[in-house]
């Protein structure tokens, strides 16, 4: 008898490298996404019910494991995106300390706590407790797969929920050994955080599972078309999508420390980093030396496979026209490159590119790009510098490299960005206690720290009376004489300074 059963759709992926194939994985499809947040529903229940002390013991029991696992699981992250082995080392070492933040500190910031009642409800107890939401989708991206999505699902998990993870088709392996460790690690709650695998058709799946929130990381573009599909069905959304962040040099900044940082930020991971250096605005004073220093240390990056290099391919080979297209327009319309130019695009590599004299309005200046290539303008003054850069539709990150501490927070302070480093790059990403998001077309709602771990959650407020209040006000039976005697009093109260 011939089996007439269609074979499940699987897809490939590849070394962003080679090309060569490294895996097949499932298509997940609206069914077997059902089954997976039915399953995590199941799971979340026992999950919910026990002490916030019992999660916390478990969530670290998986991170010693991912910390045991650590060559396998950045052996993973490097095959799949291309970026060289530290990088992907040092990537799971930062998703560690967010879960272990996330999980040692759950129980202090969401546990109940008592608020003033006020003088008309002196007789009641007021309390507030932050509720699991119960099961959260997370959609998160190919740059990171592995420390982003941690600061919705390690953060959610902490908070009560489960979690339905649909990993990049790009990068789907990460996911996969992601919530295989948890079940090792966590054998008695297993599914209570899942990986569903596809393409964009498997995230639309999820969007319309009945999730109770929906972390998304990626473009704006698809965070409107994700968003539109949870407005459907009311379902909470939390976007990050991306950045052209900038960073300003001041005549008193430290130079060397500064090019040192603007490299890095601007070069490392390929620059595929939403938070990475895009922009950079130097007072006119310090400009040229700023350029020469950026384009020495650039310069003497190598880029390829190799165990020394900086930095790997473009893990999107679409984003390959992009960054060409950025660099060739930017060109065109009268700027200059200090290093490199369209000759740096070789797929599946980009060469660094340094740029100036970068119309405001050009491509390279006010869309992402998401390649190694950082634009080094001059400004007449700071107020320049923040001006332009805060006229960016995007408001993620930003740096400032200043002299005085002191002084440069004073100018992050006046920058339209969700997270701001004085005198380095990236400082922010470090620590787990910061909330991270951004605004406009960056996206809305925040990850990490406290405000990350009340995102994956519902507030419950609750008054219990603990004595018959002196007058009711929320009975019929209360006489007009005594409801005007209220009123009266608090307008006398309201009416003092």
């Amino acid at each position: 008898m011939t089996d007439t059963t269609p074979a499940a759709a699987v897809f490939a992926v590849h070394s962003p490298a080679t090309g060569a194939p490294i895996a097949e994985h499932p298509v997940d499809g609206p069914e077997e996404v059902s089954r997976a947040v039915a399953r995590a529903r199941t799971a979340q229940e026992k999950w919910a019910a026990l002490p916030a002390a019992r999660r916390r013991d478990h969530l670290l029991r998986w991170k010693k494991a991912l910390a045991t696992e650590l060559d396998a699981m950045a052996g993973v992250i490097a095959e799949e995106t291309g970026k060289p082995a530290g990088d992907a080392a040092l990537e799971v070492v930062l998703t560690l300390e967010h879960l272990a933040w996330a999980a040692r500190n759950a129980a202090r910031v969401l546990r109940r706590r008592t608020v003033g009642a006020g003088l008309f409800a002196v007789h009641q107890r007021a309390s507030l407790v932050h509720r699991p939401l119960g099961v959260v989708g997370v959609i998160g991206p190919w740059n990171y797969p592995l420390y982003t999505p941690m600061g919705s699902l390690g953060y959610a998990l902490a908070a009560g929920n489960a979690v339905v993870f649909k990993p990049s088709e790009l990068t789907p392996g990460t996911g996969v050994l992601l919530a295989r460790i948890f079940d090792r690690a966590v054998p008695e709650h297993a599914g209570l955080l899942t990986t569903v695998t596809g393409p964009a058709s498997t995230g639309d799946a999820l969007a319309r599972s009945g999730v109770d929130k929906l972390a998304f990381t990626g473009s704006p573009g698809t965070a409107r078309t994700v968003m539109e599909t949870c407005a459907r069905t009311l379902t909470p959304f939390l976007a990050e999508c991306g950045g052209k962040d900038a960073v300003i040099v001041t005549a008193d900044a430290d130079l060397e420390a500064a090019a040192d940082a603007i490299v890095w930020g601007a070069l490392s991971n390929a620059g595929q980093t939403c938070a990475g250096v895009e922009r950079v605005y130097a007072v006119r004073e310090v400009h040229a030396a700023l350029c020469e220093r950026v384009v020495e240390r650039a310069g003497a990056l190598r880029v390829g496979d190799a165990a020394d290099a900086a930095y790997g391919p473009m893990t999107l080979p679409a984003q390959l026209a992009v960054v060409e297209r950025h660099v060739s327009g930017a060109l065109a319309e009268g700027a200059r490159a200090l290093l490199g130019g369209p000759g740096s695009v070789s797929t599946p590599y980009v060469s660094p590119v340094v740029l100036t004299d970068v119309p405001e309005d050009a491509e390279a200046m006010t869309e992402e790009t998401f390649g190694p290539v950082v634009v080094v303008n001059a400004v007449a003054d700071v107020d320049e510098a923040v001006e332009r850069a805060n006229a960016s539709r995007y408001a993620l990150g930003a740096a400032v490299f200043c002299g005085s501490g002191r002084a440069g927070a004073a100018i992050a302070a006046r920058l339209r960005a969700g997270a701001v480093s004085v005198n380095s790059v990236l400082g922010f990403a470090a620590v787990p206690a910061l909330p991270f998001g951004g605004a406009r077309e960056s996206g809305f709602g925040r990850i990490h720290g406290e405000e990350g771990l009340r995102a994956f959650s519902s507030v419950q407020s609750m008054t219990v009376q603990r004595f018959a209040p002196p007058i009711a006000l929320t009975s019929f039976a209360v006489p007009e004489a005594t409801r005007e005697r209220a009123v009266r009093l608090a307008r006398s109260l309201h009416r003092r300074r």
